[in-house]
């Protein structure tokens, strides 16, 4: 009897199971990044997409529209919205399977990604609770902590977890939840500029996680499919310059792939920098960069960045590979060598720091205002300055070098008033010294009394480089050498091989 009884119990437990199972894959879902109070993006098809029984019909109804679809036999479905305009009136999206699933206070506007490594990850209270303030000006992300924070700003943060097979985030809320301190800083300053100067809805996602290099916000079957590295990528654990691609992009990325959105922020690099990856890094983040928009469904979704600040890498003893102090001037190298990948824009932070000891700048208002500029100019069609000058060409005249830029705005000027610095000048033994640059209308004039046949130049090439040369708009100047013995990418073959 006992035996009887017990069969009787493992078999309702197994039907049980089973139920439990069935109704598990019965129910329609949608992907974490999905919740109320979210953002929608306006002026594109708008991907909704999620899980449900193989075969089953679903329905998917915001506002006026209503798709429909079935589920494949993996289970998964996708629909489409038509472009929407933007509305700051709340909406409800609903979703009909076997079930119901209803989300609602949802808006239609602009949706940016903020990733990277701790400077983007930095949040706009942490400076309160581990640093002194700042020395230049008042403290904004201070005034932001009690501050009323408007409805029409929404914010998504991504949890820095491993573990969820789905995207670890609790949802979308407004400024006004405590959530919202979890929030990058330079999203939550970016978001803050670009609604009060567009007054379109924002929405803000924040994945980042420091200390991550770019490779592991980069999926490893990129890496296999790239021309430039899949010779490395051979063996199921590869690693590229030591490290194996994919773990936060696996969690933290993929799962939101493909909501739609506006465009993408990233702040990172310096972990690259620790381990010599000078010559790699562009291709690199071109990789990276072009995965994220053929995973969004968007290959020209603007990608804007922030090149990295002045930082004392020569007293990280503890790194891998010793650093010079040309160590970091190589990184902002690599880094603006992105640009020439459509779409893009960086933001310069070289007079953002007043401890070079400390890594992360204090000044996450500013560098969120400068890429808001990159994003009013090139995607908002204001008519503004967004980048400070940039090199462009050299002329050679008798003991001088004179200097010609880009983005020069309204004029050259030296942010202090005072004689420009960080401008060193060789001749052909390469020899560098230091150098009086003058400004001359648009150009900058170069010598010193020992050069006689002057050949090169070099500005902010040192890792303390803090530049007074700007625009009249206030924006730094890139870093830059005139000339190179080699490219970055003879450089990178070289490696390679």
């Amino acid at each position: 009897m006992a035996i009887f009884m017990s069969k009787i119990k493992y078999q309702v437990a197994s039907l049980l199971g089973l139920i439990t199972f069935i109704s598990s894959f019965a129910q329609v879902s949608l992907p974490a990044v999905f919740s109320n109070n979210m953002v929608l993006q306006r002026d594109k098809p708008v991907a909704v997409w999620g899980k449900a029984t193989a075969g089953d019909n679903i329905s998917v109804s915001f506002g006026k529209q209503k798709k429909s679809t079935v589920a494949s036999n993996e289970g998964k479905w996708q629909v489409q919205l038509d472009a929407m305009p933007a509305n700051a009136n709340p909406s409800t999206l609903t979703v009909k399977g076997t079930n119901t699933i209803e989300l609602t206070n949802i808006l239609v506007g602009d949706v940016w990604l903020c990733s990277g490594q701790s400077n983007m990850e930095y949040t706009f209270d942490r400076k309160i609770k581990r640093y002194a303030p700042p020395k230049k000006g008042i403290d904004s992300a201070a005034e932001e902590l009690t501050a009323t924070k408007p409805d029409a700003i929404r914010y998504l943060y991504v949890e820095k977890n491993l573990k969820k097979e789905d995207l670890p985030t609790n949802g979308w809320v407004n400024g006004n939840d405590t959530n919202v301190r979890f929030i990058s800083a330079i999203g939550y300053f970016f978001a803050k500029e670009i609604f009060a100067k567009t007054h379109v809805p924002i929405g803000i996602i924040s994945s980042s996680w420091g200390g991550t290099r770019v490779e592991q916000w980069t999926p490893d079957w990129a890496y296999k499919q790239s021309p430039i590295f899949k010779d490395s990528a051979t063996t199921p654990k590869f690693k590229i310059d030591g490290m194996h691609p994919g773990q936060m992009f696996d969690k933290m990325m993929l799962p939101m792939m493909p909501y739609t959105i506006k465009g993408m922020l990233w702040y990172q690099g310096e972990s690259n920098c620790m381990v010599e990856d000078q010559a790699t890094y562009p291709v690199k983040m071109e990789l990276m960069i072009n995965t994220w928009r053929d995973l969004f469904h968007d290959k020209k979704i603007p990608f804007y960045f922030v090149q990295i600040a002045p930082h004392k890498y020569t007293s990280r003893l503890k790194d891998a590979k010793p650093h010079t102090v040309e160590s970091l001037p190589l990184t902002w190298e690599a880094q603006t060598k992105n640009l020439s990948i459509p779409y893009t824009a960086m933001v310069v932070t070289t007079d953002l720091v007043d401890d070079l000891t400390n890594i992360h700048p204090s000044y996450k208002w500013t560098i969120a205002h400068r890429l808001a500029l990159c994003a009013l100019a090139k995607d908002y069609k204001q008519k503004i300055v967004y980048s400070g000058p940039a090199y462009q060409s050299m002329k050679i005249k008798k003991n001088t070098i004179e200097l010609s830029f880009n983005h020069v705005g309204s004029g050259l000027i030296s942010g202090d008033d005072q004689p420009l610095t960080w401008f060193t000048i060789a001749g052909a033994d390469n020899q560098f010294v230091l150098a009086k640059a003058t400004i001359k209308g648009d150009k900058i004039i170069v010598e010193a009394d020992s050069i006689a046949k002057p050949t090169q130049v070099r500005f902010a090439w040192d890792e303390s480089a803090q530049p007074n040369l700007f625009n009249k708009e206030g924006l730094p100047a890139l870093p830059f050498r005139t000339s190179t013995n080699v490219s970055i990418q003879e450089d990178f073959n070289h490696k390679v091989h």
